[in-house]
């Protein structure tokens, strides 16, 4: 019978998209336990939420890019202890890789890996259902091309080869892609592997790019996340503008109510999602929209008009249906960050 998770583990619960699940599942009065690499950071999210206290507590973990071997199959073992579902959210990230494979490739399976052994490994066995961040990076195929127009679904892979993402003369960010598409492969094998033998089941979220506001300590906006920090540099002045390398995203308030779903309908087990806004982007847009909200933007942001792709499309209605999702505007989603980061210490607005 199923039965609604009462504590559960949240890994990079310190990070963008994991803090935001962290509230939402504690707004709905389910207990948190974070993994992070940072206790500081942890105490810092406690203090900040004196509302939700001994409702959320924290666990230190190693850098991913450290782990391997025995040390990556017993990394969550403490952290597991007790709860009955896990949300996934943390995996390296990094563009400037000297070495593709071992700083990014295995060490976002070691860590999928390690999540699903600690668990399995419970004894008496505790959890029910791991909610895991992949991405639209997982998706997508980037050297398909319409005509004819084109739909991604939660059923499309990346083609993307292991051999292709870990050479030497692959750029980041296609390792980056690959990272995440080996990493969710992972958890999918693992689960085939061990039918049967384990009492939980796996749901994964494959977003593409993601934006909004933070609730996770930032020390000052120059230390916003690799997404939100490209907003800013657009309200910043920044030109020529960014140019996006896919139409499409979402908002992270969004993605977090995703996972938080995935996590607590029965009937999401066994399923992969695709949260995406139906509304394409661009920095351009971006730009008008900060330009037009912000008297202190009208003089600094820089409006270039850029072409958004429209030959091929993603299918976010699939999610939102089957996980009650309602999709916040992109106009939304920027003023809310802008404001937020403007407000930040530094922001020399």
């Amino acid at each position: 019978m199923w039965q609604q998770p009462t504590y559960v583990l949240v890994t990079g619960a310190t990070g963008f998209i994991g803090a935001h699940v962290v509230d939402q599942l504690l707004s709905r009065g389910i207990k948190v336990r974070g993994a992070t690499r940072s206790l500081a950071k942890g105490e810092a999210m406690i203090r900040a939420r004196p509302q939700y206290a001994g409702q959320l507590d924290f666990v230190q973990i190693a850098d991913f890019d450290a782990i391997a071997g025995e040390v990556a199959s017993t990394m969550f073992d403490d952290a597991v202890k007790g709860v009955d579902g896990i949300i996934h959210t943390a995996s390296p990230l990094t563009y400037t890789t000297t070495n593709n494979e071992t700083e990014l490739i295995l060490p976002a399976i070691a860590g999928v890996r390690a999540i699903l052994l600690a668990a399995a490994a419970q004894s008496p066995p505790t959890v029910r259902r791991i909610v895991l961040t992949s991405s639209f990076a997982s998706v997508m195929d980037a050297n398909r091309a319409a005509p004819p127009y084109f739909t991604y679904t939660a059923a499309d892979w990346n083609p993307l080869t292991y051999a292709e993402a870990a050479a030497p003369t692959t750029s980041a960010v296609i390792a980056y892609r690959g990272s995440k598409k080996f990493a969710e492969l992972a958890a999918w094998d693992f689960m085939r592997e061990r039918q049967g033998k384990v009492t939980f089941d796996l749901a994964t979220l494959c977003p593409p790019m993601t934006f909004g506001p933070v609730v996770h300590p930032v020390e000052h906006v120059g230390k916003l996340n690799e997404s939100n920090a490209m907003l800013w540099r657009v309200a910043s002045g920044e030109s020529p503008l960014p140019v996006a390398r896919v139409p499409f995203w979402v908002d992270v308030r969004d993605v977090a109510q995703a996972h938080v779903e995935a996590l607590v309908r029965e009937e999401a087990g066994g399923k992969r999602f695709l949260p995406a806004a139906p509304e394409r982007f661009s920095y351009g847009i971006a730009a008008g929209i900060i330009k037009e909200g912000f008297g202190w933007a009208k003089e600094k942001v820089v409006v270039e008009q850029q072409v958004v792709d429209e030959s091929h499309g993603v299918d976010g209605e699939a999610a939102a249906r089957e996980l009650g999702l309602r999709y916040r505007s992109f106009r939304e989603t920027v003023l809310e960050l802008v404001a937020q980061a403007a407000g930040m210490e530094g922001a020399g607005v």
